[in-house]
């Protein structure tokens, strides 16, 4: 290494650059990704314990078809969030997005433990067919971000957003990213809506009818925020 890399007494050399905000974000992010871990397998646990007792549902049934498919549709609303939180710096959209994780990752954790409990599988390779079979026809919540898409490329769940939004959500920066993640996120709340009215309607078993109440509820209020914030930024 040279004198002038190694500085002297007279010149010392150059200090490395900081880089606060970068490593600011990346620390944010690594400790919400371990507290929707933690949540997660504590909502495993407490699902499993409300369980026990309750008469085991059939594998076609409402409430394994609601377990299903409302974890795989949380699931991309804890990564929705988690995408607009490594995005924006404003302080609702932060609120916000942590609150969607960690809801929607404890009770995708509460599902999963009470389909492990009743012994079926995870995961159906007939998505929504519990809401048809039981004489909902669901349809498709969507928004001014998802009119012009294809509609071959249109998700089988209500509200679901396709990975080319959940691209262009990437790739978008500033007030832009924060409205297309509003507009995403109203139309996710939506078809969550739908689906959790339809399990109050079939399902049986009361951990699953008092999970779809609470959804309705929770996502109902959530929706009527977004909306505020999304006319906040017009």
């Amino acid at each position: 290494m040279t004198e002038s890399e190694h500085g002297t007494a007279d010149h010392p050399a150059p200090a490395e650059p900081h880089r606060p905000v970068r490593s600011g974000r990346i620390a944010v992010l690594v400790a919400a990704g371990v507290a929707l871990i933690v949540v997660a397998v504590v909502a495993f646990s407490i699902g499993r314990l409300s369980s026990l007792g309750v008469t085991t549902p059939g594998d076609r049934s409402a409430d394994a078809g609601f377990s299903r498919d409302m974890q795989v549709h949380h699931l991309q609303g804890v990564e929705m969030a988690m995408i607009i939180r490594g995005i924006s710096d404003a302080d609702d959209m932060q609120t916000l997005s942590y609150d969607l994780a960690t809801t929607q990752a404890q009770q995708a954790g509460q599902m999963y433990g009470w389909l492990e409990q009743w012994g079926l599988p995870q995961y159906s390779a007939e998505p929504m067919a519990w809401m048809t079979e039981g004489g909902h026809e669901h349809g498709s919540a969507t928004t001014d971000a998802t009119s012009d898409l294809d509609a071959t490329a249109a998700p089988a769940m209500p509200g679901m957003a396709t990975e080319a939004q959940l691209d262009e959500l990437r790739s978008s920066t500033g007030v832009e990213a924060e409205r297309l993640f509003l507009d995403l996120m109203i139309a996710h709340h939506l078809g969550a809506v739908e689906m959790a009215e339809a399990a109050l309607e079939l399902a049986d078993t009361t951990v699953v009818l008092r999970l779809a109440d609470s959804i309705v509820r929770s996502q109902e209020a959530e929706i009527s925020l977004m909306e505020r914030m999304l006319a906040d930024r017009a």
